[in-house]
């Protein structure tokens, strides 16, 4: 079935609100439910902004990509706040696998419409730390500064998140000449490209593959602050 960019948006507007909730509002009721004596939980956001906790689909393969397994039992480990944050951060990346697993027929444009309208969304682990960055018109603010502006959660197209600094994709993509404003790699120089992992400086706000700068996914959401090559070397001269 063909769908198009707006039922995408609103399909991954309506989970993210569900989810939004399970983790603010509802989030004795959800802390509750995530008992770590029970079997791997997952925290699904549903199409009508309603939340679920529940074992994983048991269709092989799932219709949809399935959230982060076992959050349940991780709450007892850890501080609550942060363990809400963690979940935050992992329905993040579920929330964009599933937008981009259903709009997979997209071309290229449609895709970066797509990534643009979720990108001007705060990011669940935004709303659950507070942390919502101000967000200006694109026009108020020069391109290469564009990743500054929207702090606090890193957001890339394969699903991976970590926190301190969001990239965005320049918005203005009814131009042909913002082609030449994709992201490039800080190191290798390449473009932008949602099936690899990237990681941003907190320092000079480039932006790299993480293979480039030997950082795994596993390994950045340890990262609080995230310096690249360059900029620690400039740190250890002064």
């Amino acid at each position: 079935m063909s769908r198009t960019v707006e039922e995408i948006f609103k399909d991954y507007s309506a989970r993210r609100a569900g989810i939004i909730r399970a983790l603010t509002e509802d989030v004795d009721e959800f802390y509750a439910l995530c008992d770590p004596e029970k079997e791997n939980l997952c925290l699904y956001g549903h199409p009508n902004e309603t939340w679920e906790v529940n074992l994983p689909a048991e269709e092989v393969p799932p219709e949809l990509p399935e959230p982060a397994l076992g959050i349940n039992f991780a709450r007892d480990g850890m501080n609550r706040k942060d363990w809400l944050s963690l979940v935050a951060v992992h329905s993040d990346s579920w929330l964009l696998s599933v937008a981009f697993y259903r709009g997979a027929q997209f071309l290229r444009n449609d895709r970066k419409r797509l990534f643009s309208m979720i990108n001007d969304l705060p990011t669940v682990f935004e709303v659950v730390t507070d942390r919502v960055p101000d967000r200006k018109p694109p026009k108020d603010r020069p391109g290469s500064d564009s990743a500054s502006k929207s702090k606090n959660s890193k957001r890339s197209s394969d699903g991976q998140i970590k926190s301190n600094s969001k990239p965005v994709i320049e918005e203005s993509y009814g131009d042909e000449d913002d082609e030449q404003s994709e992201t490039l790699c800080g190191s290798c120089g390449g473009n932008y490209n949602a099936e690899e992992f990237w990681i941003g400086c907190d320092i000079c706000e480039r932006w790299f593959h993480g293979k480039c700068v030997k950082i795994t996914p596993a390994k950045a959401e340890s990262i609080k602050q995230y310096k690249c090559p360059s900029c620690s070397s400039k740190k250890g001269r002064q």
